[in-house]
């Protein structure tokens, strides 16, 4: 399912219209972006959680040259689904 899906089946959901539910998806989406750029976790009940999670700078090397070469740290958005869906086998 891609965005334009996803907009179109909570559209229909709440029984309003696709562009509407263009703009619900797009308010979430934007919810759990904010909220990640502060470094805060979105934890949504039964379905799982988004957080930032921190990759330390390290060493590695340039596969066409195999010079070495410092890899700068960076911070990257993960998700962890729910129980529910482990349990489930929907992972």
């Amino acid at each position: 399912m891609n965005h334009a899906e996803l907009a179109d089946s909570v559209a229909a959901s709440l029984g309003v219209s696709k562009a509407e539910g263009k703009k619900a998806v797009d308010a979430v989406f934007s919810a759990i972006t904010d909220a990640a750029a502060k470094g805060e976790e979105v934890s949504v009940s039964g379905f799982g959680k988004f957080k930032v999670s921190t990759s330390a700078a390290r060493e590695g090397r340039n596969p066409a040259t195999g010079e070495t070469m410092q890899i700068a740290a960076k911070k990257k958005l993960g998700f962890g689904a729910a129980n529910t869906f482990i349990e489930n086998d929907l992972h």
